[in-house]
């Protein structure tokens, strides 16, 4: 749809989403389900994929699937995913662990491992076939542009040179560095891990047998995903001090490492697959919401992974801000804003106090320390309790979740 503002000529959409990534093309089909006018503007142009796309093993819960099925990406993936049947979380240098087994649970998995590059490929395909939403692509975000009491406008720079495009309603869905929450004037909470991970495809003399291992150490977590392709997708976490010696590493003593602080529970490390090291900070927005706009995903909150809870908290803010979308006549009313910001505190706030408090415990090297996560692990892995807990939120269950994510499209 075409309208005026102030003179100029500009594109102007039901919501236009800022950022094409996991989260935000997740939403863009969510919203194209309902029938919006939709716009997305990505970095990347047509035929590539954004760079977060990337050898990333990605830990979808079982409600993120159950989501994505019903959003039809799931079956656009070409390569198999790999079933976390049980989770095995231990430390070294600790006698506690806590063992998990979805079929306690009435569940044939927690979750899939997916490969990030497969699923932006699903993703694109799923893309693909939206007949009304408008991409604007490459195109870079520059500012906000005039204000309307029942619109919010942005200047973006593309092929076409600048110009403003509006909305009823923005969504900042372009990730941890966001534009469009720095043009909003939304502070942020920012902590540096010191921490650097390291993620790498790796061949086991046992292949994947469904468990997930998170071990962690005093510098940070070294985790085995199974993925589906028999091969791990390690995640090994150091120092960030120590990051430049271990990219030096050859695959030799990069393999003789990860061996060392993994131990022996699935043989000998055989081979491993080219690295890539992701400096960890946490940046958390002090709101999510202003005026006609809102920030989904990373934008809102970029968090540890050592609980493997990113993206699938992201797509919960992406499907629950979609769930009230559908039943309002002005996508960006106050009200719905207002609602959004309810509806995703709990759960974000408990996520993050989760996985920072998982990060700076278990990479506390202090002696003292050791009784308590030790006795914690023990507590967790005969405790139904704390046991059910745990499972609810690994499955992303926990809490005020989105319709979409409670049951899988029959």
């Amino acid at each position: 749809m075409a309208g005026a503002y102030h003179g100029d000529m500009t594109e102007r959409h039901d919501v236009l989403i800022v950022g094409g990534g996991l989260v935000g093309a997740s939403l863009a089909i969510a919203l194209d389900r309902l029938g919006m006018d939709v716009g997305l503007v990505e970095a990347t142009p047509a035929g590539a994929l954004p760079a977060v796309f990337d050898q990333r093993n990605l830990s979808f819960a079982a409600a993120t699937v159950n989501a994505l099925t019903a959003l039809g990406v799931m079956a656009k993936l070409r390569a198999p995913t790999g079933p976390i049947q049980r989770i095995h979380v231990s430390r070294q240098g600790d006698f506690g662990r806590t063992r998990l087994q979805a079929s306690d649970y009435g569940r044939e998995a927690f979750g899939q491992v997916v490969v990030a590059r497969d699923f932006g490929e699903a993703l694109e395909a799923r893309l693909a076939e939206l007949t009304r939403l408008a991409r604007y692509r490459p195109a870079r975000f520059i500012g906000m542009g005039e204000a309307g009491a029942a619109t919010r406008s942005i200047r973006i720079a593309d092929a076409q040179g600048e110009r403003e495009i509006g909305a009823r309603l923005l969504v900042g869905a372009d990730g941890t560095r966001s534009g469009v929450r720095e043009a909003l004037g939304i502070a942020i909470r920012e902590h540096d891990y010191a921490q650097t991970l390291f993620v790498a495809r790796m061949r086991t003399e046992r292949a994947p047998d469904g468990t997930a291992y998170e071990r962690f150490g005093e510098h940070g977590p070294t985790a085995l995903l199974p993925r589906g392709d028999r091969h791990f997708g390690v995640v090994h976490g150091v120092a960030s001090e120590e990051a430049e010696a271990i990219a030096a590493l050859d695959d030799a003593a990069w393999i003789e490492r990860v061996q060392g602080v993994f131990g022996w529970r699935v043989g000998r490390f055989l081979s491993t697959g080219e690295r890539s090291a992701y400096p960890i900070t946490k940046v958390v927005a002090e709101r999510t919401t202003a005026a006609r706009a809102v920030l989904v995903g990373n934008a809102a909150q970029s968090l540890h992974p050592i609980g493997a809870q990113g993206f699938n908290l992201g797509l919960r803010d992406a499907l629950t801000l979609a769930e009230l979308i559908e039943n309002a006549d002005d996508p960006g009313a106050a009200s719905v804003l207002d609602a959004y910001a309810r509806r995703r505190s709990e759960d974000r706030q408990r996520t993050l106090q989760f996985s920072d408090g998982l990060a700076r415990i278990t990479g506390n090297a202090s002696p003292l320390l050791r009784p308590l996560r030790s006795v914690g692990l023990l507590a967790a892995d005969t405790s139904g309790a704390l046991q059910s807990m745990l499972v609810g939120g690994a499955m992303g269950f926990r809490g005020d979740v989105p319709a979409l994510c409670r049951e899988a499209a029959r």
